[in-house]
């Protein structure tokens, strides 16, 4: 009898596990079902992350940390306090790349990035650190640059009476500061996700006509990716929107990535080429140069990550189990601070080897970096020399031509954010030619017979 009661309560304990268990089961999968509670109304007129945030609490949480300042060895800011003014309320601000690396200076003499240029901080600072910066001081900045510096769907949309293109077309025209006074927040969840469907979305118009364009290149016709592209190719699309290179196109200041020939560095260059497009002429060496701004999704595409599939949000953004559902991190960030999920998913290696690798990439681009930049500072001083003596525009036009393709080659890896990291061969290939360009224009300037050996379209 006594085997037979403790038998049967074995099997009551047991039936009770299991029927939690299950009961459980059940509860994760209803869960997973239905993957927010709909506590407020999301419209496509929605502007404010934090009445998302009433539905999406666990993404908002994180998108909220966009404000951490954390440096890696090779990225990042620390936070540096400074006083506020009633010009620049700011009271925490980047450390300086200009003072870091004076040789910027010269790269950029003549050019307002001279004057201020900053270490990357995350999306939280990214319409606060615009509208401050010191560049504004030295230009006249047009409304174009709110593009990627704030939410501006609603706002574009909102310009132009529901037209999206038009309300872009109009803010790009605008002074910046009449630009800002319509713009309420830092990129936000309308930005890049449809509200009904809370799927991945393009809002960017630049993207929209820029992607066309380089598909049009690649033989597609009238590419549109909201329709066109799978949702692994949203992942990147979406911050492709903004990390790009691009210029302001006519007085119209449309802007424009110059994706008509390709992405790689060569094809925008010879994109700007045949428009004879500059940004500034050097103030010393009387180059017309160029000045990259930030090609993520350019190096990206030519990395090993990409042809493997690999999207930016994979990394930058990597899932997260949080209870029953999986979900993006919205704190956007480098890998190299959660390498657990950022990178551990798909390399079976312990966090100090992955680390390790990383920073051996971006130590070799970093070496590289410094020749490049060093050959480009001799030379710009070479130029400086040469104008200073009294040498002509014709006798000086090759080595001029040489510094503009050797600076906006440096430049590319320089705006570019990994360090060499999404591309290490691609960035490695960069810097060599631009090292090579350098010494080549320095051989110009001394011999007015020299023929180059690297050849494009700008030098012939």
């Amino acid at each position: 009898r006594g085997r037979f009661l403790l038998l049967t309560a074995i099997a009551a304990v047991a039936g009770a596990v299991v029927t939690g268990l299950l009961v459980n089961i059940f509860e994760h999968k209803q869960e997973a079902k239905d993957p927010f509670f709909r506590v407020v109304e999301i419209t496509d007129e929605t502007e404010d992350p934090a009445t998302w945030g009433k539905n999406f609490p666990v993404q908002y949480d994180s998108y909220l940390r966009t404000v951490d300042q954390v440096r890696t060895r090779f990225g990042g800011s620390e936070a540096v306090p400074r006083t506020p003014t009633a010009a620049d309320p700011r009271s925490v601000v980047a450390q300086s790349r200009i003072e870091e690396d004076p040789r910027l200076k010269t790269m950029w003499n003549g050019y307002a990035f001279a004057v201020d240029f900053r270490e990357e901080r995350g999306h939280a600072y990214m319409l606060d650190d615009q509208t401050f910066t010191e560049r504004q001081q030295v230009v006249k900045q047009p409304g174009a640059c709110m593009h990627c510096h704030g939410s501006v769907y609603l706002p574009y949309k909102k310009l132009g009476g529901g037209d999206l293109i038009k309300g872009f077309e109009l803010m790009n025209q605008m002074p910046y500061t009449e630009a800002r006074k319509l713009i309420s927040h830092p990129v936000a969840c309308i930005d890049c996700h449809d509200p009904l469907t809370m799927q991945l979305r393009i809002t960017r118009p630049g993207f929209l006509e820029g992607i066309r364009a380089l598909k049009a290149s690649e033989g597609v016709p009238d590419y549109d990716p909201n329709t066109q592209a799978t949702r692994q190719e949203m992942r990147s699309y979406v911050c492709g929107q903004c990390h790009v290179e691009y210029y302001f196109k006519g007085p119209e200041k449309r802007l424009v990535y110059p994706w008509a020939n390709g992405i790689k560095v060569e094809q925008i260059q010879a994109y700007y080429d045949e428009l004879g497009y500059k940004d500034w002429t050097h103030k010393t060496s009387g180059a017309p140069a160029l000045k990259a701004q930030h090609p993520e999704f350019e190096m990206w595409s030519q990395g090993i990550h990409a042809r493997s599939g690999v999207a930016c949000a994979d990394c930058h953004m990597p899932y997260q189990r949080v209870g029953a559902q999986k979900v993006s991190d919205h704190h956007v960030r480098s890998p190299l601070l959660n390498i657990n999920k950022a990178c551990q998913t798909c390399h079976r290696w312990p966090e100090e080897e992955l680390r390790a690798r990383v920073e051996t990439i971006q130590e070799r681009t970093q070496l590289l970096r410094n020749q490049a930049m060093d050959a480009l500072v001799a030379l710009i001083l070479d130029l400086e020399a040469a104008v200073a003596s009294g040498r002509g525009d014709e006798e000086l036009a090759l080595a001029r031509k040489l510094q503009r393709q050797a600076q906006f080659r440096l430049d590319f890896v320089e705006a570019e954010n990994s360090t060499g990291f999404h591309a290490p061969a691609e960035a490695a290939r960069i810097l060599g030619e631009s090292i090579n360009l350098s010494r080549e224009g320095q051989i110009a300037v001394r011999d007015a017979t020299f023929q180059p050996s690297f050849v494009n379209s700008m030098v012939r």
